[in-house]
């Protein structure tokens, strides 16, 4: 037992590098196991005797980590921003959490909690090749919001993320999409030129999915953006849609509509004429379907009024069901449908999101300002620089790089 006056507090050594530290603030008797060298348990005292002087002492806590992820999770995984998470969001952290987390430290005591545990842990899933390196990304993300809560609640001294030496990071490795939902990730895929994206779109004249897939290569919307549309959204006259919200698939809850990921996505984007053109064509059929009109037949259809909230793109009705104009199409579905027929075209790498992406590199390869297209996309312009540069550029791209480049250099050499 090491010896210290009384206000200093006393150390008990307990095994090979376990110390038991005895310690008083305001009067109150407290102790604490700690692991490590005798020198580092006497700071470790210091730190919690001055803790009580400075009024920043954290009592001692029976709690877990895991029974702690449990209450952050509860209380709706909350943060230093003060706006909360969508519910998608909330799932995903459970998700990262209870898979990874909780097998390794969850029964560890919150407050014993060591840096290089969380670095073993780190170790531990680096050597599972079956963890993707963006799932060991992910999961340091949301276990450091999760601690960072936990120490500014007072529920620990220090924050051992701190001394974490071994973060997973994601440099130097490809991106790839977890989550099904497409409008959970932002980055932009290779671009493809004009004639292989005509050959993918007309590869689907004969899907239920035609239309949706050509205002997502037009516009760059998201996907649950452009489920999410009514015709109340659309301007046929200005050629101006509008988007104010977007569906979010849940475990809880269901599939539920909500405001944009952020504010840039609340926008309006302009329409080209041929798109309009094939909207109009969507809400014809609507129409007809809603009078019972077949196809053919002339009739006024502005007299035609569609249900209050009609969506852009309901859900087709199954055999022999009757077009409800409110029920929306499943995200995945789409997804999946798109990936089925891109793969039996010849594209099976491309994504349904890779059509935001192409929409967006097409538009900067064309030279158009990188926060014009940010702001139609409704994305942030650094974070859409950052995913330009990660694409392949376009043959068309370089060249009129080396043509402005040697245009320019001919101008201040006067060749």
């Amino acid at each position: 037992m090491t010896k210290r006056s009384h206000g200093d507090g006393a150390i008990d050594q307990r095994g090979e590098n376990v110390f038991r530290l005895r310690y008083r603030v305001a009067r109150k008797r407290y102790t604490k196991t700690f692991h490590g060298t005798l020198g580092e348990a006497r700071k470790e005292l210091r730190k919690l005797v001055r803790s009580g002087d400075t009024g920043e002492h954290v009592a001692p806590d029976k709690i877990t980590v895991g029974a702690w992820v449990d209450q952050w999770i509860a209380a709706g995984a909350p943060g230093r921003k003060k706006s909360k998470v969508s519910q998608r969001t909330l799932e995903r952290y459970e998700q990262l959490l209870n898979t990874h987390v909780m097998p390794a430290i969850g029964n560890r005591p919150l407050q014993q909690l060591q840096a290089h545990e969380i670095d073993r842990f780190y170790a531990g899933m680096a050597e599972a090749k079956k963890i993707a390196p963006q799932t060991q990304h992910h999961v340091h993300v949301v276990l450091s919001a999760c601690l960072g809560t936990a120490t500014r609640k007072g529920l620990m001294l220090t924050n051992p993320m701190a001394r974490v030496e071994q973060i997973p990071s994601l440099k130097s490795v490809p991106i790839e999409p977890e989550l099904d939902a497409d409008d959970e990730t932002d980055d932009i895929g290779e671009g493809l030129g004009e004639v292989d994206l005509a050959a993918l779109i007309s590869g689907y004249r004969s899907s239920s999915i035609y239309p949706v897939v050509v205002l997502a290569a037009a516009t760059g919307a998201r996907r649950n953006e452009i489920l999410a549309l009514r015709w109340t959204d659309l301007d046929t006259e200005k050629k101006m849609l509008r988007i104010e919200r977007a569906w979010e698939p849940t475990k809880k809850f269901g599939l539920r509509l909500k405001p944009p990921k952020t504010a840039r996505g609340l926008r309006t984007v302009d329409l080209d004429d041929a798109t309009v053109a094939l909207l109009l064509l969507q809400r014809e059929m609507q129409q007809r379907l809603c009078a019972g009109i077949p196809d053919g037949a002339t009739v006024d259809l502005s007299l035609i009024r569609l249900p209050q909230g009609a969506l852009v793109f309901p859900n087709p009705p199954g055999r022999g069901g009757d077009l409800s104009f409110t029920v929306p199409r499943i995200p995945h579905s789409v997804s999946q449908a798109f990936a089925r027929r891109a793969a039996r075209l010849g594209f099976g790498n491309i994504r349904f999101h890779d059509l935001r992406g192409i929409h967006s590199t097409a538009l900067l390869d064309a030279g158009i300002p990188v926060h014009t297209v940010a702001q139609r996309i409704g994305d942030d312009p650094a974070t859409l620089l950052r995913s330009y540069t990660k694409r392949k550029r376009s043959t068309n791209a370089d060249q009129k790089l080396s043509d402005t480049i040697a245009g320019l250099a001919a101008g201040f050499l006067g060749t």
